[in-house]
């Protein structure tokens, strides 16, 4: 009888041990600090997988850019010192130059997933990099060039940056220099508040939501319209570790980051007409180009983004089969009008 029942505990310590190496661990890091709403999203997302999958598959956040900085996090994913990051995919753009038709897309994560556009993306991160592109989050929002002094026009409209010190950074300087004209300061995020502070800059391109968790609205005092680009934050996973995981964890993490795609769209929206309203309250003026200017602004951004990724994408062994796809499939130009 005693040997019936240490052999009835030592099954069930096994059977429990099977159960407990069966859950998946995916370590994970985010490319901003842990304040900003886009990490906020993110944060959001890791607590749906880790809900859900409970006794299958767990996402441990190892933190942010102190964890491993945020320019060196995409190499740390297609290495495998980390298995996921969360980081826009212009911090890889020397590897992935395809992802330039996200920042120049008109549409969001939710248009571009049912049209195949996320796939063709995916498929291209999975034979560039060896990583497994998940979804784009918080698609929807776009730039705006913020001032800390009151814009000027030329005569036919057209915005001066003559004396303008802009900061610069990858997803947007072929705009800002190509048709704008400026001299760019080229400064990581973590850098901007206190180059503002020492008046090191005095405008900056950024999404239309952060401002205010960035504290920069302290030094800037105009957002200049129309919008440009959108954000092309997304997820990515070692493609050895990807397919290491059960078919269930692989499911319920592709399930949930398809699901966020969409919810962080509308959530993301609501939360840049409060982040609106709050900046009009404290004084911060909007000022618009009109007409033709305002026409010219927009296509310029489009089209130069485009013409780096080309560029770009002709350097690359897989040229640029993809490009005509790519634009497709991420730009509906009716969606201008």
């Amino acid at each position: 009888m005693k040997m019936t029942t240490l052999g009835g505990i030592v099954a069930g310590s096994v059977a429990w041990a099977s159960i407990a190496a069966a859950e998946d661990t995916v370590t994970a890091v985010h490319a901003f600090p842990e304040t900003l709403i886009y990490t906020q999203s993110f944060l959001d997302f890791v607590n749906k997988v880790n809900e859900r999958g409970e006794g299958v598959v767990q996402i441990e956040v190892r933190g942010g850019p102190e964890a491993i900085g945020m320019f060196q996090q995409p190499d740390a994913v297609r290495d495998g010192i980390v298995d996921m990051v969360y980081t826009p995919g212009s911090f890889y753009a020397g590897a992935l130059p395809e992802k330039d038709a996200l920042v120049a897309s008109n549409l969001t994560a939710i248009e571009t997933r049912a049209n195949g556009g996320i796939e063709l993306i995916d498929q291209i991160h999975q034979e560039k990099m060896g990583v497994k592109y998940l979804g784009w989050f918080d698609s929807g929002v776009c730039y705006n060039l913020w001032t800390r002094n009151e814009p000027t026009f030329d005569a036919d409209g057209n915005l001066e940056v003559e004396g303008l010190k802009l900061r610069g950074n990858a997803v947007y300087n072929a705009f800002f220099t190509e048709y704008l004209g400026a001299q760019v300061i080229d400064l990581p995020t973590t850098d901007v508040y206190s180059a503002l502070e020492r008046g090191v800059v005095d405008a900056t391109g950024w999404t239309q939501i952060g401002l205010i968790d960035l504290k920069w609205n302290e030094f800037l005092n105009y957002r200049i319209a129309p919008c440009f680009f959108s954000t092309d934050l997304g997820v990515i996973v070692n493609l050895d570790k990807w397919e290491s995981l059960s078919d269930e964890s692989r499911a319920i993490l592709q399930e949930v980051a398809i699901e966020h795609e969409r919810e962080s769209v509308e959530k993301l929206r609501a939360k840049r007409d409060a982040d609106f309203a709050a900046l009009a309250e404290q004084g911060m003026i909007e000022v618009s180009l009109e007409g033709e200017a305002k026409a010219n602004y927009l296509a310029a951004a489009r089209e130069k983004t485009w013409e780096r990724m080309k560029g770009l994408m002709a350097e690359h062994p897989m040229g640029t089969a993809n490009y005509d796809t790519l634009i497709g499939l991420f730009y509906d130009p009716e969606a201008d009008s």
